[in-house]
């Protein structure tokens, strides 16, 4: 394992906060909007936004003066008032497997703001490149075997948060044309995209911030500049059953459900929303999914809990619930993380579930885990976060008191 603590450009403990915003992330309404503030005339500005779409998306630029397109009164005009920064990479960890780590402060909103921190992972693979993404700072729900869970929901990601965390995973990975890639990064055996698909499987749950993923999906998925696919789009939720309808119509994305449990006095415990909504409705929910199909499965994801939801009874009873629903089931290993009261199940015990579901007619993949030593794997995103944010903020203590301490001296 690698890890490197990035140090801030400027002290951190009081971030400058400029009257100049970054336009990464926004959409094509929100550069319209950029353009109309410094006086472009209306009908100029649909060319305009085309031309900062292509060099801010596809190209990647860091600098209005590298857009050649555009004249270089327009580009000056747009330096002055606005910028294309990304957000603070303030630690990057590197697992044994590949799998990246990056903890990311968002742009302070005030003088006494440090800005918001999430974590973002990339997963490479053989066939792909995953980028698992955040929707929240912290979690809403309260999930007993997953760590993010514990830690309070402290407000939405906006729609140009959450675009950031893909343009920083492309920008650290030279996934842009005429980019540098770095010492020991994937390559793609086709010569794609080092990030070829999203899951929205961060912190946070998707559909309790519905606008502000959808609106952060179009800009994502456009075809004249991210280029992702909906189909490679992933969306998971725990259950936010009047959500699961206008997701498939909004946004037309491929559906994850966190199920984890067979029988609702079970998930009541495991996943408190169940008491809400409970097993039969989420399910009826799927069944009803736009688009569903044999061609665009949803995906259940089960985490593996020994003694609590791994009897071969549950994977039967499993089977049950899921008849006539176009589905792949995950079967996930209970990722440790410090305090936890469960325990993964037996390798053994994993292989008996996923035997049942198979033979039933369900692909059953035992999904493998990735990142365990970093705390990047599925339910474990909290702790490093909040360990590093410690850490950054005692370097920033110790340094201001040093230089206290050198002026009191003087």
């Amino acid at each position: 394992m690698t890890l490197s603590v990035l140090e801030p450009a400027a002290p951190a403990a009081e971030p400058v906060v400029t009257s100049r915003v970054s336009l990464i992330g926004r959409t094509r309404a929100g550069l319209g909007d950029a353009l109309a503030e410094i006086g472009v005339p209306e009908k100029e500005r649909r060319m305009r936004v085309g031309q900062l779409w292509n060099w801010i998306y596809h190209y990647g630029v860091r600098d209005f003066s590298a857009m050649t397109t555009i004249g270089k009164g327009l580009r000056a005009a747009l330096g002055e008032r606005f910028t294309l920064d990304l957000p603070e990479v303030t630690a990057e960890q590197v697992s044994t497997d590949g799998t990246r780590k990056w903890l990311i402060r968002m742009a302070s909103t005030g003088p006494r703001d440090r800005g918001a921190e999430i974590e973002c992972v990339y997963i490479p693979e053989v066939d792909r490149g995953t980028l698992c993404v955040s929707s929240q700072v912290g979690c809403t729900l309260t999930c007993t075997f997953c760590h993010t869970g514990t830690q309070r929901l402290v407000r939405n990601l906006t729609c140009e948060e959450i675009v950031a965390q893909l343009m920083v995973a492309r920008d650290r990975l030279g996934d842009f044309p005429n980019r540098a890639k770095p010492d020991g990064a994937f390559v793609p055996n086709d010569g794609g995209r080092f990030v070829s698909n999203i899951v929205f499987m961060g912190m946070g749950e998707p559909l309790y911030n519905f606008d502000g993923v959808r609106d952060a999906i179009d800009v994502i998925s456009d075809n004249e500049g991210l280029s992702l696919g909906r189909r490679r789009i992933t969306v998971s939720t725990s259950g936010v059953v009047p959500q699961i309808g206008p997701l498939g119509h909004e946004m037309g994305t491929m559906l994850a459900i966190s199920l984890h449990a067979v029988r609702d006095e079970l998930r009541n415990e495991l996943v408190p929303l169940n008491k809400k909504y409970p097993i039969a409705e989420l399910l009826e929910a799927c069944r009803t999914y736009p688009g569903v199909s044999n061609a665009k499965r949803i995906t259940f994801e089960y985490v593996m809990l020994k003694g609590v939801n791994d009897s071969d009874a549950d994977a039967r009873e499993l089977v049950r619930l899921l008849k006539g629903i176009p589905a792949k089931i995950n079967l996930i290993p209970f990722n440790p993380w410090p305090g936890t009261k469960y325990e993964c199940s037996d390798w053994d015990r994993i292989e008996r579930f996923s035997e049942i579901v198979f033979r039933a007619g369900y692909a059953s993949p035992v999904r493998t885990p990735r990142g365990r030593d970093i705390l990047a794997a599925c339910g474990q995103l909290k702790s490093e976060t909040e360990k590093l944010s410690a850490r950054a903020r005692l370097m920033l203590d110790q340094d201001e008191a040093a230089a206290a301490a050198a002026v009191a001296a003087e």
